[in-house]
Parts: C-alpha cells; sequence; structure tokens
C-alpha cells in the first residue's frame, strides 16, 4: 500500500502538474507526442523498383540491413509495413532486379533483412531503403556506412499519415 505524504512541496508539484496537463496527465502514461516524421533523403530514390518482391534473404545474404518503423507524433510502433530495401553489393549493383527485396516489421515495428555485403559505388558504401505503401507518406533513405567493412546497416522510419 503506497503512503501518501502531504506536504506543501508536493501539494505545489501536484497542483503545476494538473495545470499543465489537465487531471489526464497525473493519470495516462507519458507519450512521445511531436515526434517529427522522417524526411526523405537526397539520392534516396535512386534506382527504385515499385513493387519489389517480399523474401526472407535477398542473394546469399552476409550483411543485415534492420530498423524500425514508427508513427509520427505519438512514436507507436508500426506492425505489418512493407520496407523495400535495395544497394550495390558483391552480388549485383543497385539497378538489377536481384538487388532489391522487401520485408514486413514485425508487431514492435521492427524490420530485419539479410543480404548480399554492402560495397562502395561513386566512394561511399550505402543502402537504399523504402516505405511506399500508401497508408503513410512515402519515405526514401539513403544511409551511408562509415566503413565498407561493416556488417550491418540500421534506418528508422518515422511515418506520417497519407
Amino acid at each position: 500500500m503506497a503512503i501518501v505524504v502531504f506536504n506543501r512541496r508536493n501539494l505545489l508539484v501536484a497542483g503545476g502538474a494538473v495545470l499543465a496537463t489537465g487531471l489526464p496527465g497525473l493519470l495516462l502514461p507519458a507519450r512521445a507526442n511531436g515526434l517529427a516524421p522522417t524526411e526523405t533523403m537526397s539520392g534516396g530514390a535512386n534506382n527504385y523498383r515499385k513493387g519489389a518482391a517480399i523474401m526472407d534473404r535477398i542473394g546469399k545474404g552476409g550483411f543485415w540491413m534492420s530498423g524500425t518503423v514508427r508513427r509520427a507524433g505519438d512514436g507507436a510502433p508500426l506492425a505489418g509495413q512493407r520496407i523495400q530495401i535495395w544497394a550495390h553489393t558483391t552480388e549485383g549493383q543497385e539497378h538489377e532486379p536481384q538487388s532489391h527485396g522487401a520485408t514486413l516489421t514485425d508487431k514492435d515495428g521492427k524490420f530485419r533483412l539479410e543480404m548480399p555485403q554492402i560495397i562502395p559505388i561513386f566512394g561511399q558504401p550505402h543502402g537504399h531503403l523504402a516505405y511506399d505503401s500508401g497508408e503513410f507518406k512515402t519515405v526514401f533513405l539513403r544511409p551511408v556506412m562509415r566503413s565498407a567493412k561493416e556488417t550491418s546497416l540500421d534506418a528508422h522510419f518515422v511515418l506520417q499519415p497519407a
């Protein structure tokens, strides 16, 4: 059983919380209100192929592309969202069909897809990712790796309704 101590400091804090948030602010858990949506990155849509197949792995694998998908505003994880992934790899260039694939987010808004090792093109090892399902605004990402020796790359989407 919780013991509530009524003193001047506790009453001032509680009163300030009610003024700032209303009574529900004391009773409901805090939320990430105002989480800004992810902006499309320059060059992110290069060599995009609409409708790339959902697959368990691109090519022979060995490299992991992963990340999360959340809703703008409250930051809620978004399950079942389609993320397309492609890159210039040891098995193909980013414009070739065998270098493209898609995956779906799990119940926690996480995705993960194995693909061949990414190698530098135009001096930068980088991947491409796209959310393009229609329920939310399309976003293209082009994250750059620090080193071509890395064996994974993370990318995170915060989506706003279309």
